[in-house]
């Protein structure tokens, strides 16, 4: 257990990869609402993601409204593979 990641492992970013696993990219807002994560954590918790190499985000306007559009990154989908193997094997029964 001592192996996880631990950018990964903390719960709010483990939701956020997942979700982002799941599609080649989200706003900032879907994200949000998907999350039920607040502005401020769930910024807080993309910095660090996005420090780690694990989520890219580019930040646009819509007209004079600003757009955040984040995706999950090769490495940061990488990670994600492995935290679940690991997490698999620390989860499959003793044999």
């Amino acid at each position: 257990m001592t192996d996880l990641d631990r950018v990964i492992h903390e719960p709010a970013r483990l939701l956020i990869v997942a979700l982002l696993a799941g599609v080649d990219e989200a706003d900032f807002l879907w994200l949000q609402r998907e999350s039920e994560l607040t502005k401020g954590n769930l910024s807080s918790h993309l910095a660090k993601l996005e420090e780690s190499g694990y989520v890219d985000v580019r930040k646009s306007f819509n007209g004079k409204i600003p757009l955040t559009v984040l995706r999950l990154t090769r490495p940061g989908a990488r990670a994600f593979a492995d935290y679940k193997k690991k997490m698999r094997g620390l989860l499959a029964p003793a044999g």
